[in-house]
């Protein structure tokens, strides 16, 4: 199953409110796609372009507004900014948000960045390096058993901040990646209180849709199954 009929499958089974996202990483600008018109406040916030139906492809000057996100994708940055990247972690660690040792645990993409597509899964272009699912618990809930099923590796804990960390995450492991997201996160794409994150590496994300269906319909007589059980004990 190619990414585009993945995408409008996942879509249409799990009645997401938007599409998934695909990201791909290109070593130059994919041609017939914009440039982003301006820098968004932090590289999450192009997730949520993405949802909405945009497609477009950013630069690394681009994600200069987040220190923190051009950490975990690989972008260099200019000195000034990365004075802000050190004034970001300070302010975390004396905030008790992180601790320093964690900063360099942080997963970060080992290639450096050059450019960045964005788009929603089902118009993709290019064939994705992640894709990203957002939805509510019992959403994310069946993705999580549709990859398992396809035979990607579990995921284990739930990651939480930074939610862009994600990205990288799924690049260099062999299964998909549930994220809480992070507040920075739930500022900038909306997320809802209700809502989390799974990330598929892109390559997988055709197998994991073709699990789905199996997976919703074991789903619903597994519920049929323990709302009688609950009723007659």
């Amino acid at each position: 199953m190619d990414a585009q009929t993945a995408g409008r499958r996942m879509t249409e089974l799990l009645g997401l409110a938007t599409p998934p996202v695909a990201v791909s990483f290109t070593a130059t600008a994919p041609p017939g796609l914009p440039r982003v018109s301006r820098p968004g406040p932090a590289g999450c916030a192009y997730w949520k372009q993405a949802a909405e139906g945009a497609a477009f492809y950013t630069e690394a000057a681009d994600h200069h507004n987040c220190p923190v996100g051009a950490y975990t994708h690989g972008v260099a940055l200019p000195p000034e900014r990365a004075r802000d990247l050190e004034g970001v972690v300070g302010t975390m660690v004396g905030l008790q948000y992180i601790r320093m040792e964690e900063v360099a645990a942080l997963p970060r993409r080992a290639e450096p960045f050059r450019f960045a597509v964005y788009a929603p899964l089902p118009l993709t272009a290019l064939p994705p390096d992640v894709v990203l699912v957002r939805g509510r618990a019992r959403q994310i809930m069946l993705v999580a058993e549709a990859a398992l099923a396809a035979g990607l590796a579990g995921d284990g804990a739930a990651m939480g901040r930074p939610a862009c960390a994600m990205i990288p995450a799924v690049l260099g492991a062999p299964g998909g990646v549930t994220s809480l997201g992070c507040i920075g996160n739930r500022v900038y794409t909306g997320l809802g209180d209700d809502e989390l994150y799974f990330a598929i590496p892109g390559p997988r994300v055709g197998d994991v849709a073709s699990k789905l269906e199996a997976v919703l319909r074991a789903n619903r007589e597994l519920e049929s199954y323990h709302r009688e059980r609950r009723a007659s004990l």
